[in-house]
């Protein structure tokens, strides 16, 4: 018989804990397991192979602790790996489910967009996985999607940068890279859980008619709705309003940039997968 545990949150890194942040301001009755894979961060410029093969260790890792239910917090891993677990991996496990954060924001980002034209920023994997471009198109079938790599970004954030003059350069790099390619994008999804920490830079260095998406409250409300449709997971969902972090790397240095994304103190442990 299967037991209540907490709901898995993961992500390559710290990107991660903004997502969380937004799961648990919308669903604070849960418990929560988040894990940063910091020692191997970041994802985003790995092979679908070495993501995939990290982010199911990641996954068994969860479903050891006693969850029934993990989100991949992380675009790069719901790229390049989320599908793959899902077909190969989960019909070996009973009432255990993986989710990504790429599919709940196409499914709506269309909506957004008078022109039609919307533009995706994201981590080179992100990017060259062509995920959004597909998973929009499936929604959104005549919207034009135009991507734009932003490599430089999550180093960026994770050195404590992000609020410097210094990463003015390449905010407005990435951003006047993106509009050369259409004027007419009126829409821009932030395709990497890091990126909300450059929201105010971001969205300085676009026109004020453009509309940013943020995926925290996006996946939030589509866990909400998921947890509704799929009883049988959700009584698996244990509610005790805890949250509990782990990292793969130092505990100190996470606890430190953690709280960045989190918004607030965190205490975390360290994670042996």
């Amino acid at each position: 018989m299967n037991t209540k545990g907490p709901i898995g949150i993961f992500d390559s890194g710290y990107g991660g804990l903004t997502i969380l942040k937004a799961i648990a301001r919308q669903l604070p009755e849960y418990d929560y397991l988040y894990l940063g894979d910091n020692a191997r961060a970041p994802y985003g410029n790995r092979s679908y192979e070495t993501v995939y093969q990290y982010t199911l260790q990641a996954v068994e890792w969860f479903f050891s602790k006693g969850c029934s239910l993990v989100i991949l917090a992380c675009n790069t891993a719901s790229a390049k790996a989320l599908r793959s677990i899902q077909q190969q991996n989960l019909p070996a496990y009973t009432n255990k489910k993986v989710l990504g954060v790429i599919r709940p924001t196409a499914e709506i980002a269309g909506n957004y967009s008078v022109s039609g034209h919307i533009g995706v920023l994201g981590t080179t994997g992100t990017i060259k996985s062509d995920s959004y471009k597909m998973e929009m198109h499936k929604f959104f079938p005549q919207a034009n999607i135009y991507q734009q790599a932003c490599p430089m970004w999550v180093p960026i954030i994770e050195n404590g940068e992000h609020n410097r003059e210094g990463a003015d350069y390449f905010v407005k790099e990435y951003i006047y890279s993106l509009l050369s390619q259409c004027a007419d994008i009126d829409t821009v999804l932030l395709g990497c859980t890091h990126y909300p920490l450059l929201m105010d830079k971001i969205k300085s260095n676009l026109p004020h008619t453009v509309t940013v998406i943020d995926q925290g409250i996006i996946v939030a409300k589509s866990l909400e709705d998921y947890l509704k449709r799929h009883a049988e997971i959700e009584i698996l969902c244990s509610k005790n309003g805890l949250k509990t972090f782990y990292t793969t790397d130092n505990t100190e240095t996470f606890d430190q940039l953690g709280e960045l994304f989190y918004g607030d103190k965190i205490k975390s442990v360290k994670a042996v997968l």
